[in-house]
């Protein structure tokens, strides 16, 4: 199976104070849930690879291409689609407008950005609403549209920074099976600090505690150290809570 990502010796400092340090892993096809407290670096990491930020040491490689380089950067932006923890619409655009504005500038040609805005909606069920000002919808249809907007472009990897925070459980619902179908033929890394996100979604799982890795593999393996636990997410609860003490 091809590497999507490679991480290795990553770290970020901000002046004195070091964000995120020796950070190594592979990310291959699959959703790999990234868990960690308040300030335990994740979304600085979500940063690096996204390439908003440059990593004060190490290397990452997307799809081969060196971040360390333009042109690698060049080459890795038009692979991945980021949706942040606050995702930035065009709130009195119509919801079509918005993803359509992606595409573009996720470098889809001219003419298929119509056709590319249209299919993205209809993969979150959307496209009812694609005439709608974006601003006038719901917050769980607002991340839709985000994710619509970060895989109108079909990327090779996603990112995802706790999309399913602040939504009502049928919302989280529909969100959770919309990432399960995109873990299936693209990788997607979901940052997250709720514990059955994971559970339910994720083939792999990263544990970050202080800036650093405290775990990285298989989310079964994970479970299987917890073997008095009631379920899946109460096993995985139980060691996140055990690294991150």
């Amino acid at each position: 199976m091809t590497t999507t990502v490679e991480c290795d010796n990553v770290a970020f400092r901000y002046g004195r104070r070091t964000c995120i340090t020796d950070i190594s892993f592979t990310l291959r096809t699959g959703v790999t849930g990234l868990l960690g407290v308040n300030g335990a670096g994740k979304t600085t990491l979500m940063g690096i690879l996204s390439t908003l930020r440059s990593p004060s040491s190490g290397r990452v490689f997307i799809l081969g291409n060196d971040l360390s380089t333009s042109a690698g950067r060049s080459a890795a932006k038009r692979s991945l689609g980021y949706l942040p923890q606050s995702f930035e619409m065009m709130g009195f655009s119509s919801v079509l407008s918005n993803v359509e504005y992606s595409a573009w500038a996720h470098g889809v040609p001219g003419t298929d950005v119509h056709d590319a805005g249209i299919a993205a909606l209809r993969a979150v069920d959307l496209l009812n609403l694609s005439t709608r000002r974006a601003r006038t919808l719901s917050g769980g249809q607002r991340q839709r549209l985000g994710i619509a907007c970060a895989t109108v472009h079909r990327p090779d990897l996603l990112l995802l920074d706790e999309p399913t925070v602040g939504v009502d459980p049928l919302q989280r619902t529909t969100l959770r099976d919309m990432i399960a179908a995109l873990g299936r033929r693209s990788t997607v890394l979901l940052s997250t600090h709720l514990v059955e996100d994971v559970a339910r979604l994720a083939d792999h799982v990263m544990i970050m505690h202080g800036g650093r890795l405290a775990y990285s593999g298989d989310t079964d393996d994970l479970v299987r150290t917890v073997p008095e636990a009631e379920d899946r997410a109460e096993a995985i609860e139980t060691a996140f809570k055990a690294m991150a003490a």
